[in-house]
């Protein structure tokens, strides 16, 4: 695969990556009790589309585009203990092995401040890229913990192209004994210049990317899938949730195979979406194993670096 020379495709390529990353949550409630509420509400108004959906498995998500804002939602359960879910998702490092799963995140660094956490995100194409090539976005990580709830939230409050709010949210909900509920969401605040990108963009390169929301159906009868930048940020909300559901699903090997088996577990599942994420035709699964191999070693080496000073 090659990398992208043309400077008007790098240019919309880099919108897109901001699309991806311009990550962030639903109005942020008063407080924990407020939140768990909202998600036990949510839970049970919601049981059938958990149950049967496109997906195979409990999931589900709903999106939005509203002024300049646009929104995704995606909830599904998780067959782990809350006890198991928290004392993992609770902890700011892990999010950094969870995060560079994703294609397009190179690395990621996590460093404590006093009151904060400051995680660092590396962004960058599908292949293969050493850090100092990349984009940073720099979030504030903060979490809520009570008894069968937890609600964490990253928050930037600048991004590429004169964006702004960036944030992303991950709550989980007790369910049962082995069971528990997730809820994962993104949002942002975008610009005249972005909208003027996304239009070309979605209009040229990125006429054939789709997400996950039906809108329709073609004179066949085949569902129409909704594109531009909702489809973008429903695509890369569902690339979140499997990469913490291959980090979950991950832990019960030995550490010393965990990251091995990490990569390989999330490219499995993301590959049974190629409609959606089509990228994944263009990056086989040996190059992405190498890809990510590469940058995990960039990743240790960045986060051993990090003193006392800013990321």
């Amino acid at each position: 695969m090659q990398r992208i020379g043309n400077p008007l495709e790098y240019f919309l390529f880099m919108v897109v990556v901001m699309i991806i990353f311009s990550a962030g949550c639903a109005s942020a409630v008063e407080n924990a009790r407020q939140g768990q509420d909202i998600l036990l509400d949510t839970y049970h108004r919601n049981i059938a589309q958990l149950e049967t959906n496109s997906f195979g498995f409990p999931l589900f998500l709903e999106s939005f585009e509203r002024g300049n804002r646009v929104h995704v939602d995606v909830y599904g359960i998780f067959d782990y203990s809350f006890d198991s879910v928290i004392n993992e998702l609770k902890e700011p490092a892990n999010w950094c092995d969870i995060a560079s799963l994703h294609t397009n995140v190179k690395a990621c660094t996590y460093k404590e401040l006093p009151g904060t956490w400051l995680l660092t995100f590396y962004i960058g194409s599908e292949v293969y890229q050493p850090p100092e090539k990349t984009d940073r976005v720099v979030y504030h990580y903060r979490n809520v913990e009570q008894q069968g709830y937890l609600d964490i939230t990253f928050n930037a409050e600048t991004g590429p192209f004169s964006t702004k709010d960036h944030k992303m949210r991950f709550e989980a909900l007790q369910l049962d004994e082995g069971r528990t509920f997730v809820h994962v969401s993104y949002e942002y605040s975008d610009s005249a210049l972005l909208r003027f990108a996304e239009k070309i963009y979605f209009l040229t390169l990125g006429r054939t990317k789709v997400g996950f929301t039906v809108a329709g159906t073609d004179k066949n009868g085949k569902p129409v899938y909704i594109g531009g930048p909702r489809g973008a940020i429903e695509r890369n909300a569902v690339r979140y949730y499997f990469a913490i559901l291959s980090f979950m699903n991950t832990l019960c090997y030995s550490e010393e195979s965990r990251f091995n088996m990490r990569i390989s577990e999330w490219y499995d599942i993301a590959g049974r979406y190629k409609k959606q994420l089509y990228e994944l035709d263009k990056l086989d699964k040996k190059d992405y194993l190498t890809f990510k191999t590469k940058e995990h070693m960039n990743q240790v080496t960045l986060q051993m670096s990090i003193g006392t000073g800013p990321q």
